[in-house]
């Protein structure tokens, strides 16, 4: 695996080294050992599929409450995704600042999401497939989320916004008296 760290500390895109031979190719997606040696969390919880049936179905910007608070490492399986993490980590240098990657079966690229980062994505293609292991047990009570057009965050979608969840639209808009300290809270 080819681990390369974006510009939120602890927040990795990684890319497959695919071994190929008349067979095909294989390549691993996953190693403790090396997460950990690159300081990742290695705990896996849960292993979560989604299936989005059109373009431009948008999900997110997910995260979960401390002590429940997740690491995900996600992967599209079939079509192609604009993933999108927000750093919400208060003493952060990089607090809600944001980075996109495009995940795809074609380009096999994984993003690993650590604690205290909301996480959403865009389906670019009809069918879109997503896998992504959590670190941490789906909490009720303890999920939170933001929204996915507020200005404050400044994230830009490729695609207008077909299909949302309900509960995703309805997240409250970040205001000077609504910050994220007081969604951790």
């Amino acid at each position: 695996m080819i681990f390369t760290e974006t510009p939120l500390r602890g927040a990795f895109i990684i890319d497959v080294d695919v071994r190929e031979d008349e067979r095909g190719g294989f390549a691993r997606t996953y190693c403790g050992r090396e997460f950990a040696e690159h300081g990742l969390k290695v705990d896996v919880a849960q292993a979560n599929l989604s299936f989005n049936h059109k373009a431009g179905t948008l999900r997110g910007m997910h995260f979960q409450l401390p002590p429940f608070a997740e690491t995900k490492l996600v992967r599209c399986t079939r079509g192609a995704i604009l993933d999108v993490i927000v750093d919400l980590r208060p003493d952060s240098p990089t607090y809600l600042q944001h980075v996109a990657v495009e995940l795809s079966a074609e380009n096999r690229r994984a993003l690993y999401v650590p604690e205290l980062f909301a996480h959403g994505y865009q389906a670019l293609t009809d069918g879109a497939e997503v896998v992504y292991q959590v670190g941490e047990y789906y909490t009720p009570g303890h999920e939170r989320g933001l929204r996915h057009d507020d200005p404050r965050l400044g994230l830009q979608w490729p695609l207008p916004v077909t299909v949302i969840s309900a509960k995703d639209a309805a997240w409250p808009l970040l205001t000077d008296e609504r910050t994220t300290e007081g969604v951790l809270a």
